[in-house]
């Protein structure tokens, strides 16, 4: 595992599960396909845990279907999601007093998630990051996504930022395998969704189980 560098620039994060809890309007968009198609609604906490696979893992658990099958399903899925999607969506608690702290410190932040750009980009206005963020990477904005690290790298060129010199923070081991491979120094948090795993046993240089442990890991001297 990897020294946490002595000179930071900056924090790159995963998006849903790490910055912002999502699982409730992404669960509320699935309730609302259930009932076009008239299908049994799967738990609340079942649909939570696979969120940062993503919405052919979403659908995946309504529907005992194949890839093919899901992915036909995935466009109204997320229409549906689309037009409910900064309903209930917050960030975590702490995350807002985290990027305060960074930005306090001189620290960029940006984000780097497999949500498409168009659902990205809405979502980021909307809790009112655009204007703070230093790169937004979304799963479409190159041929390949996390777990590759080119769009790690690809964040951290467009802020002009050093990877071995920044963090890559996420709850899935996609952003565990892709910070590392990016050189980045990788965090791994315990309050997102997790996929079912132990983020211990993800290979990360650190597990966190609140921005606040972040911040203090970084030194901040802002209350978090």
């Amino acid at each position: 595992m990897k020294q946490l560098p002595k000179v930071l620039q900056g924090v790159l994060f995963d998006l849903d599960g790490t910055l912002l809890d999502s699982a409730p309007d992404l669960h509320a968009a699935l309730v609302a396909y259930c009932a076009e198609v008239d299908a049994p609604v799967p738990p609340y906490a079942m649909v939570r845990e696979v969120v940062s696979r993503g919405s052919r893992a979403i659908l995946s658990c309504a529907f005992n279907e194949n890839d093919d099958e899901l992915l036909e399903r995935t466009p109204r899925y997320l229409e549906l999601y689309h037009s409910m999607m900064s309903r209930h969506t917050r960030p975590f608690e702490g995350i807002d007093a985290l990027l305060e702290a960074l930005e306090v410190g001189g620290l960029a932040w940006g984000i780097v998630t497999n949500k498409p750009g168009y659902l990205t980009d809405e979502l980021v206005r909307h809790i009112g990051w655009s204007q703070r963020v230093c790169a937004v990477i979304s799963g479409d904005t190159l041929p390949v996504r996390k777990p590759d690290p080119a769009p790690v790298w690809l964040a951290c060129e467009r802020a002009g930022l050093e990877p071995s010199h920044c963090l890559f923070v996420g709850d899935d081991r996609r952003d565990v395998q892709a910070g590392n491979d990016a050189g980045l120094y990788s965090v791994a948090v315990h309050w997102g969704y997790l996929d079912g795993g132990d983020p211990h046993a993800w290979g990360a240089d650190a597990v966190v189980e609140h921005p606040r442990q972040l911040a203090e890991l970084l030194a901040l001297q802002v209350l978090v």
